[in-house]
């Protein structure tokens, strides 16, 4: 691929409106030149990170920008249908404010349905910012809308190559992240130093938490040039994971914070969702809901820190008994048939789950086809399914050799492995089904997380409740990083024979997911990046699955 950075200012003739002749002409321009991101983030000055955009409707649409200069300035924004803006079909002004990091989220109104639109913005001086595409969502009868979605982007691992052949291909109306867009962590964590690539210095250099920390962590993500592409190039509906504000985070705290060293968690967590706000172009609600004609809703969730339960840390579960196999056993029966199944026990909270329930079966009252659920983590029940460990684990350290004998023994007690993913909340999953089975939703989830591929029929009490599509990372490692005794392709045989609601399973490839929705199908091919070491778009291969309106079922062919 290329890596001539975009104009600055837009061109002064009118150029054909077909988008790869755009591409080809360098109107939108065909990549963005690689910086030392770190060293820059924190001095740049004017129009510093592009554009975005994001939170579309069929007659409106959320733009994004970043301005900086010696003080507060009020910024000009022009949307038009041609790339010279000879007719500004929507516009206003919009202050760029210090105590906001300079970023601005105006709503650019009064557009048509179903349409590509460009925009800008301008500087009180007359600097321009690049220009940015974006569109609206349909209305009514609608043949065909594609997504990509991506999750998991650490930034350290190396090059995001997934959102760059997004851009490449051109084949995208909306992109969906699943969270992780950050990584909190400092430098040498994780990635540890071992397996940090060269060049991609993170800013600033340790873990990340007061507001000014997050601001520039972001800085430095939205300074590498494929993610930037990807903003400038297409509307983007986002959620936050737990990378976005500290590892395995709910609504009282999370497992990477430490408040005796670290301060209160409720003050870090306001200056993670304020950066995670000024920077991101989604609106300040938790949750919404975007239609795409009589085709799908997608509803964004929040399953993080609104309403989110403390996970179950397994350890708790066996602590002082790991080494006795019967006291394992029986304290792991007595929390599965206990603790576990708590009807209490909330990932999304009250509010949330009665918007969510009451949006299905008002979307399936309407005859809209597909009711997808962008969101964080794997929803599918899944256990961890290894092999017999017997003489394969005698040369490893002894907590590895313990931790993996306490993984065997909750897999008997047919308890899941990841209790930080919905299989930790069974009865919040229960009710989700529950309500798509009530409403004879054609139910897609669509998950991050994992750093893993899986594709899962979801069921409840053995009657079809939906279909899952979980995402591979970007960048994250996934179970080949975890697990570098098993195979990839063994490890991925072994989960999908031993997990019923589990059709396919990719356990050692980084990339994104296409999806396509029409009328009469979903399909969704997972594309697998050669690498991320060096910055191409080769894919290693793709992946597709199927699976007909109405039928719940996937077709992995």
């Amino acid at each position: 691929m290329t890596t001539q950075p975009p104009p600055t200012t837009h061109p002064r003739t009118a150029l054909s409106l077909d988008r790869r002749s755009l591409f080809r002409a360098g109107v939108l321009g065909a990549g963005l030149a690689a910086a030392p991101f770190a060293a820059a983030a924190s001095t740049m000055r004017g129009f510093t990170h592009g554009v975005a955009s994001g939170e579309p409707g069929p007659a409106q649409v959320l733009l994004w920008t970043r301005y900086v200069g010696d003080a507060s300035a009020t910024l000009r924004y022009e949307v038009s249908e041609t790339t010279d803006f000879g007719r500004v079909v929507s516009g206003g002004n919009v202050d760029a404010l210090p105590e906001r990091d300079g970023c601005v989220k105006p709503i650019a109104t009064g557009l048509e349905p179903d349409r590509w639109y460009y925009y800008r913005f301008i500087a009180p001086g007359g600097a321009v910012s690049d220009i940015g595409r974006t569109r609206t969502l349909p209305v009514g009868e609608t043949p065909r809308f594609r997504l990509a979605v991506v999750g998991c982007s650490n930034f350290g691992f190396g090059w995001f190559n997934g959102y760059a052949h997004i851009a490449e291909t051109d084949e995208t109306d909306l992109v969906i992240h699943t969270g992780d867009y950050i990584y909190e962590y400092g430098a040498g964590t994780y990635p540890a130093a071992k397996d940090a690539l060269p060049g991609r210095l993170l800013d600033p250099r340790s873990e990340i938490v007061a507001l000014a920390d997050y601001r520039l962590r972001y800085a430095t993500y939205r300074s590498d040039p494929d993610l930037q592409r990807l903003h400038q190039l297409f509307p983007v509906v986002a959620v936050p994971d737990d990378h976005e504000s500290a590892n395995d985070a709910y609504r009282d705290g999370a497992e990477n914070h430490q408040p005796d060293i670290e301060g209160e968690w409720e003050v870090r967590k306001r200056a993670a969702m304020q950066a995670y706000r000024e920077w991101m172009p989604i609106s300040d609600e938790p949750w919404a809901k975007y239609d795409v004609g009589t085709l799908a809703t997608i509803f964004r969730l929040e399953t993080r820190l609104v309403g989110r339960d403390k996970p179950f840390d397994m350890s708790d579960i066996v602590k002082g008994v790991e080494s006795d196999p019967d006291k394992l056993a029986a304290a792991l029966d007595t929390f599965r048939d206990g603790a576990w199944r708590n009807p209490e026990r909330s990932l999304m909270g009250p509010a949330q789950e009665a918007w969510l329930y009451d949006g299905v079966r008002e979307s399936r009252r309407s005859g809209t086809t597909w009711q997808v659920l962008a969101q964080q983590i794997v929803m599918s029940s899944m256990t961890l399914s290894l092999p017999d460990l017997d003489g394969v684990i005698d040369g490893l350290p002894e907590n590895v050799r313990q931790r993996l004998k306490v993984v065997n023994a909750t897999t008997q007690a047919g308890l899941p492995f990841n209790m930080d993913a919905w299989d930790g909340y069974p009865a919040a999953r229960d009710r989700l089904l529950g309500a798509a089975q009530d409403a004879n939703a054609n139910m897609v989830v669509l998950a991050g997380d994992s750093h893993n591929g899986w594709a899962s029929n979801l069921d409840r009490g053995g009657a079809a409740a939906g279909i899952e599509f979980a995402g591979h990372s970007v960048t994250s490692p996934g179970a080949e990083y975890y697990l570098p005794l098993l195979k990839p392709q063994e490890f991925a045989a072994r989960q999908v024979a031993g997990n019923a609601q589990l059709q396919w399973a990719d356990t050692g490839q980084r990339g994104y997911m296409a999806v396509e929705l029409t009328p009469a199908r979903i399909t969704t091919d997972y594309h697998f990046l050669q690498g991320i070491r060096t910055r191409s778009t080769v894919l290693a291969g793709t992946k597709r699955i199927t699976s007909e309106a109405g039928s719940q079922t996937l077709d992995v062919g």
